[in-house]
This record gives C-alpha cells, structure tokens and sequence, in this order.
C-alpha cells in the first residue's frame, strides 16, 4: 500500500533567505510547530534523529537516513518503523525560485509499507495538516526575519 501527501506555499522572499532558514537545524525547536529537535547536523547518506511532534497527533523520534540536501534546491531524508517494510515515509522540501523575492517551497512525504493502510486517516489528516501548520511557520520565520 502506497499514499502521498504533499502541501506547498509561496514564501515572500529570496530562496537563499528560505534555505537558509530550512538549514539552520539548530533553530527548528524555536519556530516550528512539528519537527522539533535535530539531534545532530544532517549529512547525505548518514542518519540524525529527529524528534516530530504533530498538532493534535502522535510524538516521536525517528531515525532517518538523509538522502539528498542540495543547497538551495532540495532536503530529502526516508525513515521506517521500526523495520523497513512495515510503515516507511521518504519526506521532502522542494524549493523552487518563482522570482527574486519569491520562492515556492513544496513539502510532501510518499508513505510505503503494509501499515499504511491503517494509518490512512492520520496521513491525510493529522500529518497532512501536520505539513501545512510547517510551511505556514516557516513562511513566517523567513518573512520576519528578512525584516529585522
């Protein structure tokens, strides 16, 4: 069983300012209302937990493999519960620059495994929402501070 989620919002600023902001693993526990807490910096082909914590949904940490950060353009990282198989989630941000003072931020999960299924309603609603209430903060912490 398979399903995608996927929500994207325009951000009022230059695509530096937004990756900038995205890239800054440190700063994710002050603004973002779902992924809470980078354990460690990220690199390609190495796994950093993650603590997420959805708005009126479930808490946890995962450990995922992150598989693409490409300045500027995309950060990539699939993790798996508890086995691979069973309820694995490849998560993405694509940036995309609109114009000089505009860049469309893409953030979406493809959903794999024999529990998916089952975790139907969370995907599309909690986690889905989940997703939004992430771009809309982000869009906000990058605004803000191009103004300061």
């Amino acid at each position: 069983m398979k399903a995608h989620i996927e929500q994207t919002i325009t951000i009022n600023t230059s695509i530096e300012s937004v990756w900038n902001v995205l890239a800054d693993f440190n700063s994710y526990p002050i603004w973002s209302p779902t992924i809470k807490h980078f354990f460690s910096i990220p690199s390609v082909g190495e796994r950093s937990k993650v603590r997420l914590e959805q708005p009126d949904g479930p808490s946890m940490t995962m450990n995922p493999m992150f598989l693409v950060i490409n300045l500027q353009k995309e950060l990539r990282w699939k993790g798996s519960l508890f086995i691979p198989g069973l309820f694995d989630g490849e998560h993405y941000f694509i940036l995309e620059k609109k114009s000089d003072h505009e860049t469309v931020v893409t953030q979406g999960e493809y959903f794999s495994g024999v529990l998916v299924y089952f975790f139907r309603k969370m995907i599309y609603g909690v986690t889905s929402n989940g997703f939004k209430a992430f771009n809309e903060a982000l869009k906000k912490q990058v605004e803000n501070r191009n103004i300061l």
